[in-house]
């Protein structure tokens, strides 16, 4: 009987803020490799309210298109209650942020994450100022 395995890596990136998106798909692919799980899943988790976690292809026409269509969804200059009480000016990154989600999970088959010729993990900053963002990713599985 396989033993069931369970591994903790946190990835820290640097960001620009204001839409930033890295990709991190070179980096959970090699988690997947360290753990030594050949089936089971890979959660991440990203640390912070202005930040979010999704797949696309990562290029840059896409994330253009993406940060374009967060404007028009949550436009960076509109009126936030937030930023009332608050007193700051990232309302709208509250907002994009809950809009995508802090968290993904991915399947690992045969030792890789699961993911298209063309999609690729990517975390988004939509804060207005650069931030160290941490992403902890879990894999657990055999």
């Amino acid at each position: 009987m396989d033993t069931l395995k369970a591994f903790n890596t946190t990835l820290s990136k640097e960001t620009r803020g204001n839409g930033h998106t890295i990709d991190l798909t070179a980096d959970l692919q090699q988690a997947v490799r360290e753990s030594g799980v050949q089936e089971g899943i890979a959660a991440l988790f990203v640390i912070g309210s202005t930040a979010a976690l999704t797949t696309m292809e990562f290029e840059p026409g896409l994330v253009n298109d993406l940060q374009r269509t967060f404007e028009g969804i949550a436009p960076a200059h509109a009126s936030y209650a937030h930023e009332a009480r608050w007193g700051d000016d990232n309302g709208h990154a509250h907002v994009r942020a809950s809009l995508l989600g802090p968290s993904l999970t991915i399947p690992i088959v045969q030792g890789q994450a699961t993911l298209g010729t063309w999609q690729q993990v990517v975390l988004i900053d939509f804060d207005t100022r650069p931030r160290q963002r941490r992403v902890v990713v879990q894999i657990m599985g055999r």
